[in-house]
């Protein structure tokens, strides 16, 4: 990839789910690289390991990395205001 030393800090079946971390990784400032066969994201196939994406980031992200996941919200937890009111 470059000359950092990026790590595997989750992998999932499909891209969907692997962008959703993604994206929660990217909003804590962490580089995010996605790893996966493309032949599994264009015909949708999550059979022996086609479809199965590797979340990598830098080394020295990778613990922060593993704290921002390990955190599970629920609706509760959102602090969501209804437009109008």
């Amino acid at each position: 990839m470059d000359e950092e030393n990026w790590q595997v800090i989750s992998t999932t079946s499909g891209v969907i789910k692997a962008r959703i971390i993604e994206g929660r990784l990217e909003a804590e400032g962490i580089p995010v690289r996605l790893l996966y066969e493309p032949i599994g994201e264009i015909y949708a196939i999550t059979v022996d390991g086609l479809g199965e994406v590797q979340i990598l980031v830098p080394e020295q992200w990778a613990g922060h990395a593993r704290r921002v996941l390990a955190v599970q919200y629920n609706e509760e937890d959102m602090d969501w205001k209804e437009s109008g009111q």
